[in-house]
């Protein structure tokens, strides 16, 4: 199965791509709106903050497992047709989770709504692949991902102030409506987009051994999933442990760990110059010991307001060295693109996944504050040993 870099649509790709941009952000604000929930939910169905945090596990499952679906099935029939049908889908699990009457059905609704978010970001990325040249790639991506960051924020925010008002079902209500009107918009756009979808029937494995097969690309996805795990195995926590250790609002704890967001804002609009002042193993190795750092001021805070210098650093350091693990992403396998991304998603989200499982065992045998070490040993360490693989991976590239 072969697929070949589109060429520019007769019309700008910026409509295209800020659509694309507000499907990420319904995708992302599904993703994180738990997290401030889950002491909500442990209360509502009678169980442990640590089992509570199944509603985010599902949902990443979910959406790591669907990638090996999403990547050769876009390949196949076309990128922003696949993750058209799949944002109209997104509202289906989040009705689901909306009128739940026991755990174990929120947990299916989370499930559902992982699976079906799984075809907007990665496609998304890689429809952008396809259409934009490498030099300008790193720059676009970061403001398309001012939606998935939009929506990091406010999905956290959203299950907060839902909580403490209305009730937090409303959120998934409001969650399911943002998908209705965002699909409907993509599926009318969809006559002024031009795919070339790759010939013959869907392979599953083949595409993903092509690309696994690839040294450079290994080390990216091992990378990616020990980032997610390190990362969001204790974000997951953060609004938790806000709540609890400084006693203030769930929707408060949830506002302040929505920073992260806003952190991750600064580097998408200084991502030209960051990219072109230190260049990228710099920037990776910043990012890995920023994160570790603001672990370190969650978990040694006396006052609430801590939280929030921390927020914004953590936000800030992901992206300083997630954007250079996705800008290579999109050149891992530039013939079978939407594989190749869909991969890099799917090992973020098993990482993530059991980064989540981790430290909710840590929660559970020990306390909340248990999870951040995880990130501050194991960021820095990640980010140094990919640092040097890249710049010797440069080094090589400039001497050939």
């Amino acid at each position: 199965m072969t697929s070949q870099p589109l060429p520019n649509t007769s019309t700008s790709t910026t409509p295209v791509i800020i659509l694309l941009a507000l499907a990420a952000f319904a995708s992302s604000s599904a993703f994180r709106i738990c997290d401030p929930l889950l002491p909500v939910l442990a209360s509502e169905f009678n169980v442990r903050t640590a089992q509570a945090s199944s509603a985010v596990t599902y949902f990443s499952i979910a959406y790591g497992v669907m990638q090996f679906f999403y990547g050769p099935v876009g390949d196949r029939y076309g990128k922003f047709f696949v993750l058209s049908l799949a944002t109209l889908g997104c509202a289906m699990g989040s009705l689901l989770v909306a009128f739940a009457p026991t755990l174990g059905v929120l947990e299916l609704g989370r499930f559902i709504s992982g699976a079906t978010a799984a075809g907007i970001i990665p496609l998304s990325m890689a429809w952008i692949g396809d259409h934009v040249p490498y030099e300008q790639r790193q720059a676009t991506l970061a403001r398309y991902l001012l939606g998935s960051i939009s929506g990091i924020a406010i999905g956290q925010l959203l299950g907060g102030v839902f909580a403490d008002t209305v009730g937090w079902r409303w959120a998934f209500v409001f969650l399911a409506m943002i998908y209705l009107v965002v699909g409907s918009l993509l599926i009318s756009r969809r006559r002024h987009v031009v795919e070339v979808p790759a010939s013959g029937g869907i392979r599953l494995l083949d595409p993903v051994r092509e690309v696994w097969a690839q040294p450079w690309a290994r080390i990216v996805l091992v990378v990616v999933c020990l980032e997610g795990a390190f990362v969001f195995g204790p974000l997951a926590f953060v609004p938790a442990y806000l709540h609890e250790r400084h006693e203030i609002a769930v929707a408060w704890a949830g506002g302040i760990s929505g920073l992260f967001a806003a952190g991750a804002l600064i580097y998408a609009f200084y991502a030209k110059y960051f990219v072109r002042r230190f260049g990228e193993y710099r920037l990776a190795v910043a990012g890995g010991c920023m994160m570790a750092f603001a672990f370190a001021v969650y978990w040694f805070s006396s006052v609430w307001y801590w939280g929030v210098l921390a927020s914004l650093l953590s936000g800030l350091g992901y992206y300083l060295l997630h954007a250079v693990l996705q800008t290579h992403a999109t050149q891992m396998a530039p013939a079978i693109r939407g594989t190749a991304v869909a991969l890099f998603a799917s090992f973020l989200f098993f990482g993530q996944s059991v980064g989540v499982i981790l430290a909710s065992v840590a929660v559970d045998h020990l306390d909340l504050v248990a999870v951040f070490p995880i990130g501050i040993f194991g960021l820095p360490i990640l980010a140094i040993v990919f640092a040097w693989r890249l710049q010797k991976r440069q080094a090589a590239q400039a001497s050939a």
